[in-house]
């Protein structure tokens, strides 16, 4: 496995900044009485939402917890109820959150798609979110970064009732999961992207303190014309029922929105690519690596010797590597958290 990193130190700014938009007020408190005292001081504290407040929450890519999973409501569609899979650590907590998105080319699969994954990160003390996306031709681009997008902010909103930090939360995507959160993140305010109100957290956006993305689709276009190449047949109708009308598959674009120079958030990144992908070119995803690598972005980039572009869904020592990799990966990005906060 060859290994990519960027040597510059990481961007902490981005780190910095509030995830949930407030800035921070002063106030007044005053510290409960010490026994047997009647002293009381006064202090003055920074007054942040609660959420930012809780930075404290440590993980430790070693531990072994044992986890409970369950489904349930996520949002309703037109056509049909997503639904969300939770997986929760059985521990004291409260622990890192991270919102999964599946892949399937736009057009298929489900939050069951990454299970091995999901389980594996949840019993290290993650808690585990994977949602159901709208696939295309259900309802093409951006109906599923819409979902995406809803789905950052409702973690956000949720993640304390099943022991999670809402200040952690981060997001892994996969093949096609991994476009569409590429684009909820380096498109948190878009407009079009966060149609879904959340009335019971209005405050809530859909920042990201980094993303993890397996196999990204980072450039689909790319994709399609490879699929051209190729002749697949089904690959190339996925693309065109999701992409309508068809100049979306270029507005809708992580490389492309680089190129063209857009103002856009850039989280640290680390992307997960297989040497022998013949779906998603290794070439193609070297690319968006250094051009987000030049737009000011801290990216991560790891290939996989002989691994395709579905090798996690397999066991084997690919496999294990990714586990571990991206346990590290998200080990320093919380501890980078911590000292920025």
């Amino acid at each position: 496995m060859s290994r990519v990193r960027r040597t510059t130190p990481p961007i902490m700014r981005n780190r910095a900044r509030s995830i949930f938009g407030r800035s921070a007020k002063p106030r007044r408190c005053h510290e409960p009485k010490a026994k047997n005292t009647g002293s009381m001081r006064l202090c003055l504290m920074m007054e942040r939402p609660q959420e930012e407040r809780k930075m404290a929450t440590r993980y430790n890519p070693g531990n072994q917890f044992e986890i409970k999973t369950w489904d349930i409501e996520f949002r309703k569609t037109p056509t049909r109820m997503l639904l969300a899979r939770i997986y929760q650590p059985q521990g004291e907590g409260p622990f890192p959150t991270l919102l999964d998105l599946h892949g399937g080319a736009w057009n298929n699969q489900d939050r069951t798609a990454n299970q091995p994954m999901d389980e594996n990160l949840a019993k290290s003390g993650i808690l585990v979110v994977a949602i159901d996306l709208t696939r295309a031709p259900e309802a093409p681009y951006p109906a599923s970064v819409q979902d995406a997008n809803y789905g950052v902010r409702w973690l956000k909103a949720r993640a304390r009732e099943w022991n999670g930090d809402p200040a952690t939360v981060a997001a892994l995507g996969s093949s096609s999961g991994g476009h569409e959160i590429e684009l909820v993140a380096m498109r948190p305010h878009d407009p079009r992207y966060k149609a879904h109100p959340l009335p019971e957290a209005p405050h809530l956006d859909a920042t990201l303190p980094f993303v993890v993305a397996r196999s990204p689709v980072s450039d689909p276009f790319a994709r399609f014309q490879q699929a051209e190449r190729r002749q697949w047949a089904e690959m190339i109708q996925n693309s065109k029922n999701y992409f309508k009308p068809w100049d979306t598959i270029h507005e809708g674009n992580p490389q492309k929105i680089l190129e063209r120079g857009e103002k856009v958030a850039l989280p640290p990144l680390y992307i997960l690519q297989g040497e022998l992908d013949d779906n998603v070119l290794p070439s193609v995803q070297e690319k968006f690596v250094a051009t987000y690598r030049a737009a000011g972005g801290e990216c991560e980039f790891e290939i996989f010797k002989n691994c395709e572009h579905r090798w996690v869904a397999k066991p084997g020592p690919g496999t294990e590597r990714a586990y571990v990799q991206i346990k590290d990966f998200i080990a320093r990005q919380l501890k980078a958290q911590r000292l920025a906060a």
